[in-house]
């Protein structure tokens, strides 16, 4: 084993640090690419597989689904088994998953393969992240590191629909899958030489009760959602979902205070400034998943766009979360949250009350402009979220810390892509139904909304008075183990 590889972070140089870094964001584009790739294809794969909306819906939601539900538990693993283990495991997965999925007969075997393929997503982005957190120790490189890290999301946006459109266009859907498999094995070669193993000082116990309550809150509630369109909002599998997830949600508020070391320590959250990150995340991100599955379907099943005409539309919205995150980072850090999540907040809700009037004859300048103005929005969201949640946490923790931001975006993408679904079925009763545009337009009011919840998040979690709350919370989870 390379010498360098098996030396402890802090023993690392900066071109040490900044590799560790390159390769830790090879996961996240990866991951991104997927799923701005995925969406891309989704036309394509229902025709290919004479699949259903839900169908669909579950081809996205399966995945950021059975991501968001083990976040928590790879990250503490993560920090008891091995930060650079778990995220090679996580790479290897990925990538069987890829050519699984690549090699799926029905739209039932490719939703089965996703799950996969959310298993060892759950493994990469929030154990990379915990990764650079223990690598960049100094707070203002890690700062620098997390900026970085947004930044490739961002590329990785801006790659996924031109690459995925180009390839569905060219060879098929399959090979939307097929490309994560170089990028899978490039990285995994790369992990095992150059980034050195680490682990939590005190790791927490595993909280296999606390772990089934997560995935059961999570499931039950986006299965009632996206099926409850076809099986009815009253009947009997319906109300028991969400019968289900009522009961997980009251099962963790009552057990996880009860344990030493929980799954989710809810003290956490009594810290105004960090709910509200947690808050402002699920509704940033559900409105990208609603906001990209829509225009997907949109563009291609009623403008009659190819996937890569589709792909290059969609652009702005990438292009502008590329350009102004790293703007929003030194926003942050100068003057604080408040003005880059106030500006997210306008900006998504404009975006989208752009398109509640949607018709089939919209012109492509009018949806340019909104796709930009989204971009603003997005773009600014990213930095002061992150920020809130990763550096409000013990650092020793960094596994599960990193864990609890993602699972919100996660969980917020395939909420939205759940809820927009749901009403479209609702009012069209399928992807190709003559009333699509029209069944859009009460999603659109639901994503507007949204951006009028996000502001209003962004004005309560930067008072005085969420400021005082923290600060009773950092004395509550012992304020020397907290981050910088």
């Amino acid at each position: 084993m390379n010498q360098q590889a098996s030396s402890s972070p802090a023993a690392l140089g900066r071109t040490g640090r900044i590799r560790v870094l390159l390769i830790c964001s090879m996961s996240l584009f990866m991951v991104g690419l997927d799923i701005t790739a995925v969406n891309v294809a989704l036309p394509s794969i229902g025709g290919a597989m004479d699949a259903s909306l839900s169908g669909l819906q579950w081809t996205v939601s399966a995945y950021t689904l059975v991501m968001a539900s083990l976040l928590l538990f790879s990250g503490s693993m993560a920090d008891r088994l091995g930060r650079r283990r778990t995220l090679v495991t996580g790479l290897g997965v990925f990538s069987v998953a890829s050519l699984l999925c690549s090699l799926a007969p029905s739209v039932e075997f490719l939703v089965a393969f996703r799950v996969l393929q959310g298993i060892g997503a759950s493994m990469l982005n929030p154990v990379a992240m915990s990764i650079i957190t223990n690598t960049f120790t100094d707070p203002r490189e890690r700062a620098q590191a997390v900026g970085v890290w947004g930044a490739v999301f961002g590329a990785s946006m801006a790659l996924g629909p031109i690459v995925g459109g180009t390839l569905v266009s060219a060879a098929g859907w399959e090979w939307i899958f097929l490309m994560n498999i170089p990028i899978g094995l490039a990285a995994m070669a790369l992990t095992l030489r150059l980034v050195p193993e680490s682990r939590a000082p005190r790791p927490r116990r595993f909280d296999p009760v606390g772990q089934l309550l997560v995935i059961v809150l999570l499931a039950s509630v986006t299965y009632g959602i996206i099926e409850g369109p076809d099986a009815g909002w009253a009947s009997p599998t319906i109300l028991a979902a969400f019968g289900a997830a009522v009961a997980a949600l009251l099962g963790l508020l009552g057990y996880e205070p009860r344990r030493g070391e929980p799954l989710i320590d809810l003290r956490f959250f009594r810290s105004v400034p960090f709910s509200s990150a947690i808050a402002l995340s699920v509704a940033a991100f559900a409105s990208f998943g609603g906001f990209l599955f829509l225009n997907t379907l949109y563009l291609q099943d009623v403008r009659g766009l190819s996937p890569v005409e589709a792909g290059v539309a969609i652009v702005p919205i990438a292009l502008m979360t590329v350009i102004l995150s790293p703007v929003s980072g030194r926003m942050v850090g100068r003057s604080g949250p408040r003005a880059p999540l106030v500006i997210a907040g306008v900006a998504s809700s404009v975006a989208c009350a752009m398109l509640v009037g949607l018709e089939p004859d919209t012109s492509f300048a009018w949806l340019i402009v909104a796709y930009v103005v989204f971009g603003i929005g997005f773009g600014f969201v990213n930095a002061p979220i992150t920020n809130a949640a990763v550096s409000g946490m013990p650092r020793e923790q960094a596994g599960v810390a990193a864990a609890i931001a993602t699972t919100s975006r996660q969980f917020g993408q395939a909420i939205g892509v759940a809820v927009v679904g749901a009403i479209v079925a609702s009012g069209a009763g399928g992807p190709a139904a003559a009333g699509l545009t029209s069944a859009t337009h009460p999603a659109w009011w639901v994503l507007t909304i949204l951006g009028a919840v996000m502001l209003g998040l962004a004005v309560l979690a930067t008072g005085g008075w969420a400021a005082r709350s923290a600060r009773r919370a950092a004395l509550e989870v012992q304020p020397a183990t907290l981050a910088a």
